[in-house]
């Protein structure tokens, strides 16, 4: 008798059913798995992250634009005089669209759509909101013009040029017969640019989404 009351008493008794066991065995979260990145797997996020944001400092619509006219201003780069001077205002005006696209963003409405406007010095015209008054908009001070904006202007025109200096048609337009300095500086300054303007960018990120831009997020509560 002794004895197994002894092994009575070194064996425990659980307080609580199995169910309760399994009930509380079931609510605990299950583990969570922590993904380790390498440091190539790194340091290909970061430069997918820089080209997208390099891809941004060009509207589509400008860059498409490009593409499509450039062939039939320049007869596919046979030009004379008259074709020459048109594909100069050409360049000139999408080169100003880079610039003003620059100074454009978009905002989310209570009522689901995004709106786009122009940044001023004391907030955002929105150009395309249906009513005057502006309600159901958020606070459009917070879209007010900053320093970053002009840089960004600055950047997406530099980018354009250095987009039109690789073109074929752009470039035998302009120069049918160019001197081997003049090639050599024509293969190396618009990839200098490009390198540099994207360095640029990514010190300055753009947080606009305007024009011709792609649209993320909610639209609003982007500024501070």
């Amino acid at each position: 008798m002794s004895t197994s009351s002894s092994l009575t008493q070194r064996i425990p008794i659980s307080s609580q059913p199995n169910g309760a066991e399994q009930e509380q065995s079931e609510s605990l979260p299950p583990p969570q798995l922590k993904r380790q990145y390498s440091r190539s797997q790194h340091a290909v996020s970061q430069t997918m992250t820089s080209a997208a944001n390099l891809a941004n400092l060009l509207p589509t619509g400008t860059l498409l634009a490009f593409q499509l006219l450039m062939p039939v201003f320049t007869s596919n780069g046979s030009c004379d005089y008259p074709t020459r001077v048109l594909t100069a205002i050409l360049l000139t005006l999408l080169s100003i669209s880079c610039f003003l696209s620059s100074f454009t963003d978009s905002v989310k409405a209570e009522d689901g759509n995004v709106y786009y406007g122009f940044a001023t010095l004391k907030g955002m015209w929105v150009f395309d909101y249906p009513d005057p008054s502006g309600s159901g908009l958020p606070d459009l001070s917070k879209y007010r013009l900053r320093i970053v904006d002009w840089i960004h202007g600055v950047l997406s025109v530099l980018v354009f040029v250095a987009v039109a200096l690789r073109d074929k048609n752009a470039v035998t337009c302009f120069y049918p017969a160019p001197e081997q300095g003049t090639k050599k500086v024509l293969d190396i300054v618009p990839m200098g640019v490009g390198v540099i303007c994207g360095l640029l960018f990514i010190v300055f990120p753009a947080r606009r989404h305007g024009v011709g831009y792609p649209v993320t997020g909610n639209g609003d509560g982007r500024r501070s």
